[in-house]
C-alpha cells in the first residue's frame, strides 16, 4: 500500500508521542496557521463510505506536500531553533518539495536535522525496523535532488524509519 503524506503525518505523530495541542504549534511554527479540529481531521479516517468508493489511506482533510513540509520544517524549528538564513536564500531553503517522488527523501533529511541524528542513528533505526540499509544507499537518498548520486527514497523505508523512531522513542518513556 503507498503511504500518502496523511499516512506519514499519523505515523511521525505516533512514533514522537505529539499531542495535537502540540501539532498546531509544530504547524504554526512552520507557517500554517491550523486549529486542533483541523489537526484531528488531517488524522482521522473516512468512515461510513462503502469500501469500492474510498480507499484504505483516504483521510477527512487532505495533507498536501506543501502542508507536510511545513510541519516538518517547524518541528525542525521545535528542536533546533530558527535558522538564520541569508535573506535571498529564504524562500529556496523552504520547501523543497517538487512532486510526490521525493515527500520521503525530505522526511528523512528533516527528521535528521530536527532530531539531530547522524547517518549511524538512522541505519540503526532502521535495523531496529528489520531493514538493513548501506552507508553508500542512505548517503544517495539524503543527497540533494538532481545529484548524479542521487536516489529517491521509497515507502519501505521511509515506513520502516517511522516504524524504528516508535520502537527507539516510544520504549524510552
Amino acid at each position: 500500500m503507498k503511504m500518502n503524506n496523511n499516512d506519514i503525518l499519523v505515523r511521525l505523530r505516533y512514533a514522537l508521542d505529539i499531542k495535537d495541542t502540540a501539532m498546531v504549534e509544530i504547524f504554526g511554527l512552520g507557517g500554517i496557521e491550523t486549529t486542533k479540529e483541523e489537526v484531528q481531521e488531517m488524522l482521522a479516517k473516512v468512515k461510513n463510505v462503502p469500501v469500492d468508493e474510498a480507499q484504505e489511506n483516504d483521510y477527512v482533510k487532505e495533507v498536501d506536500n506543501t502542508v507536510l513540509e511545513s510541519f516538518l520544517n517547524g518541528f525542525v524549528i521545535l528542536k533546533r531553533g530558527v535558522r538564520d538564513v541569508k535573506p535571498e536564500n529564504a524562500q529556496n531553503q523552504f520547501l523543497m518539495t517538487k512532486d510526490n517522488r521525493n515527500v520521503n527523501n525530505i522526511l528523512l533529511k528533516k527528521m535528521k536535522i530536527a532530531l539531530s541524528l547522524k547517518s549511524e542513528d538512522i541505519l540503526d533505526i532502521l535495523h531496529e525496523a528489520g531493514v538493513n540499509l548501506s552507508k553508500n544507499e542512505l548517503s544517495a537518498v539524503l543527497r540533494k535532488e538532481g545529484h548524479r548520486n542521487y536516489k529517491e527514497c521509497g515507502d519501505r523505508y521511509a515506513r520502516n524509519f517511522l516504524k524504528g523512531l516508535a520502537k527507539r522513542y516510544r520504549e524510552q518513556v
